[in-house]
């Protein structure tokens, strides 16, 4: 999802906020989230190191992909929340 589809949800959600219609996004719930997807990230690329076969390989190198870019949204949402991403250890 490209960033302005992305800023379009937040602007979507920022509104449906305004009027009542969903609860506030919480820093410390994205932060939680994203220690979760450095944590999968790093999971998964000790998984690809270890050298499976081909099929394997392909299904955790696509894992890998995803959870990047879900970091990179998550770090997005918490620049756009104000705060400053936690940087992965």
């Amino acid at each position: 999802m490209g960033l302005k589809k992305l800023a379009a949800k937040l602007a979507e959600y920022r509104s449906r906020q305004e009027r009542g219609n969903a609860s506030e996004i919480r820093p410390d719930h994205v932060a939680r989230i994203l220690d979760k997807l450095h944590r999968k990230k790093s999971a998964l690329a000790e998984a690809i190191a270890d050298g499976p076969d081909g099929a394997t390989r392909e299904r955790l190198e696509h894992k890998l992909a995803v959870a990047s870019e879900q970091i990179a949204r998550a770090e997005w949402l918490m620049e756009e929340l104000g705060r400053t991403p936690p940087s992965a250890d």
